[in-house]
This record gives structure tokens, C-alpha cells and sequence, in this order.
């Protein structure tokens, strides 16, 4: 009986242990459009837009940087890593893959605009050409 509950103890000791691991990964935050407009307005973010070119010259946030979602793993050069980062995409699919990929490299205030630039436009929030 004594051992039983001595290898439970191990047992718990270590899944505990496991999960100490996930709880302390750096997660993103995500924000609704009018948040984000606050943020953008505030001009202490950087702001990222990871659509594609053609969407992006399409119409974009002004002040947005683009690199696109997929590109972003070997762009990360071109992030900055002392300032908020504020992601978006068309409907925030992409945006919320781009802030994993920023969170998992270390960037830890990276924020995921819900809604992308189809909500901003439906809010009437001002995009550039």
C-alpha cells in the first residue's frame, strides 16, 4: 500500500512539473477593433499587418507595416522587440497565427486585433491606399 501511494506522489509530482511548463509560455492578448483604434491613435505600438501585398495595397491601417504571416518566421529582424506589437490581418485567422509565432519568440506584449480590417471598416475607422 506504501508504495502505491508513494509512486501516485511521483506521479502527480511530475505531471504538476509538466504543466508548470505550459503555464508559463508568453500568451497574446486579444482586442476588439475599438481597443485596437485606441492603440493606433495612441501611436505607442508597432503595428503589423500580415496580409498579403495585393491586400495590402489594397487598403491598410495607416502607419501598418506589412509582412505577411507566412513570412514572418524569418522577418522577425524587422520587429521590434521593445515596443507593444498590435497584429492584423483580413479577419484576424492569420493575425492570431502571427502573434503565436511573435509569443513563442519572445515577444511578450503582442496584441490580435479580432475582427481584422473587415471590422475596422465596418466601424468606419479611416484605412490608406
Amino acid at each position: 500500500m506504501r508504495t502505491k501511494i508513494i509512486i501516485i506522489l511521483l506521479l502527480s509530482i511530475s505531471v504538476l512539473g509538466c504543466l508548470s511548463v505550459f503555464t508559463e509560455d508568453i500568451e497574446y492578448t486579444n482586442v476588439e477593433v475599438d481597443e485596437a483604434k485606441i492603440m493606433v491613435d495612441s501611436g505607442e505600438y508597432f503595428l503589423l499587418d500580415v496580409r498579403t501585398q495585393e491586400e495590402y495595397d489594397a487598403g491598410h491601417i495607416e502607419g501598418a507595416v506589412l509582412i505577411p504571416y507566412d513570412e514572418l518566421p524569418d522577418r522577425l529582424d524587422e520587429v521590434p522587440n521593445d515596443l507593444p506589437i498590435l497584429v492584423y490581418c483580413r479577419t484576424a485567422r492569420r493575425s492570431a497565427i502571427a502573434s503565436t509565432t511573435l509569443t513563442d519568440n519572445g515577444y511578450p506584449d503582442v496584441y490580435n486585433m479580432l475582427g481584422g480590417i473587415v471590422d475596422w471598416e465596418k466601424k468606419g475607422y479611416p484605412i490608406e491606399k
